[in-house]
C-alpha cells in the first residue's frame, strides 16, 4: 500500500466513524426539520461540473457566527436552518476561524445531498496537502466537492502555484485519490490574475466578486473574468454580493433584492454565496432567492447607477491580498 493510499484510507475511516455517530444522533433529533421547502430556489448547472445547484449558497466567513469563536450554538442553528430552507451549497475555508468545525458538527448526516466547498491559501504542494487533511477532519467528511485556491492576488502567486512543487500538484493528487471532486480558483483583488489563472489551467470553478459596484471600478471583474469563464465553461460563483452591506448605504441599493438580482442576472454567473448574521437574515435572503427573476438591461443599469457615488467604499475588499 502506498503512502497516498494510506493517507486516503485513514481519512476515510476517521470521517466515516465520526459521521456515522453524528448521523444517528442528528437524524433522531432533527428528522422532522429537513422537509423540502414548499417553494424551491431556481437552480443552475455549475459549469463543467455538471452539478445543478440552487442559485444561493451559504457563506462561511465574514459577518456570520460561522466564523466567530464562541458562537457554536448560533452557528449550528444557522446551518440547520439553511438545510431546512433547501440550501445545498456550503462555502468555507481553512482560514475561516472555526467555520469548518461548526459545519462539521451539522452536515455529515446530509453529506450526499449537499455541495461542500473549502479552500487553501497555501501556494506550495506540501502546505496545501496539510490544509486539505485538516479541512477534511474538521468537516468530518472523506471528500470535498470543491477545493479552491484561495484569494489568489498576484501573478507571482500563479507562478508558484503552477511550479513543479506548487499547490496545483496537491489539487491534482487529491482529485486522483478522490478526496476532491472539482478544483477552483478564487480572488477579490485583481481580475486579470484570475483570468490568467483560468487560461493557464482547466479549473472547474472560479469564485469572484460580482456586484453592482463592480462596473465603476477601474479594473472590474465582470467584463474581465466572465468572458474567459464562459468560453471555457467554468462555473462562476459570485461573492461580495452586498459588499458586507455597504451597497445599502444611503443613496445606494434598496436591499438584497436589488443586490442579488443584479448579480444573478449577469451572464455566466451560476450561483452566489452570501453569509448571514442571523436566522432571520438567512430566511429573508432565501425568500429573495426563491423569487428571483432575471432583470432587464434598463433595470441593471438603474441599479448600477445607484452605486456610482458609493463604489469606492463598496469595493474596499479589493485591497485585501
Amino acid at each position: 500500500m502506498t503512502a497516498k493510499q494510506t493517507r486516503r484510507n485513514f481519512l476515510i475511516t476517521s470521517a466515516a466513524v465520526t459521521s456515522g455517530i453524528m448521523a444517528s444522533a442528528a437524524f433522531s433529533k432533527n428528522s422532522t426539520n429537513t422537509a423540502a421547502p414548499a417553494i424551491s430556489m431556481p437552480e443552475r448547472i455549475l459549469g463543467s461540473t455538471g452539478v445543478k445547484l440552487p442559485i444561493f449558497g451559504l457563506g462561511g466567513a465574514g459577518q456570520t457566527p460561522l466564523s466567530w469563536h464562541g458562537k457554536e450554538g448560533d452557528a449550528v442553528t444557522l446551518v440547520q436552518k439553511a438545510l431546512e430552507l433547501g440550501i445545498r451549497y456550503f462555502d468555507t475555508a481553512a482560514s475561516y476561524g472555526p467555520s469548518e468545525d461548526y459545519l462539521g458538527k451539522v452536515l455529515p448526516p446530509h453529506r450526499t445531498k449537499i455541495f461542500l466547498a473549502s479552500k487553501t491559501d497555501q501556494r506550495d504542494r506540501d502546505g496545501a496537502w496539510r490544509e486539505l487533511e485538516r479541512s477534511l477532519k474538521r468537516l468530518n467528511t472523506d471528500y470535498l466537492d470543491l477545493w479552491q485556491l484561495h484569494h489568489v492576488s498576484f501573478t507571482e502567486e500563479l507562478d508558484t502555484i503552477f511550479s513543479s512543487s506548487g499547490a496545483i500538484k496537491a489539487v491534482e493528487e487529491a482529485i486522483q485519490q478522490k478526496l476532491v471532486r472539482f478544483a477552483g480558483i478564487t480572488g477579490h483583488h485583481e481580475p486579470e490574475v484570475i483570468a490568467e489563472g483560468l487560461r493557464r489551467y482547466p479549473f472547474h470553478t472560479t469564485l469572484i466578486p460580482v456586484n453592482a459596484a463592480d462596473k465603476h471600478h477601474p479594473r472590474p471583474f465582470i467584463p474581465v473574468v466572465l468572458p474567459v469563464a464562459q468560453a471555457q465553461n467554468v462555473g462562476v460563483i459570485a461573492m461580495k454580493v452586498p459588499a458586507y452591506g455597504r451597497l445599502f448605504k444611503p443613496g445606494g441599493l434598496s436591499g438584497m433584492q436589488q443586490a442579488l438580482g443584479y448579480t444573478m442576472s449577469q451572464p455566466g454567473v451560476h450561483c452566489c454565496v452570501i453569509a448571514a448574521e442571523t436566522v432571520e437574515q438567512l430566511e429573508n435572503n432565501v425568500k429573495i432567492a426563491r423569487a428571483f427573476q432575471p432583470l432587464t438591461e434598463p433595470e441593471l443599469s438603474a441599479i448600477a447607477q445607484r452605486t456610482a457615488d458609493i463604489w469606492e467604499d463598496s469595493t474596499f475588499f479589493r485591497g485585501w491580498t
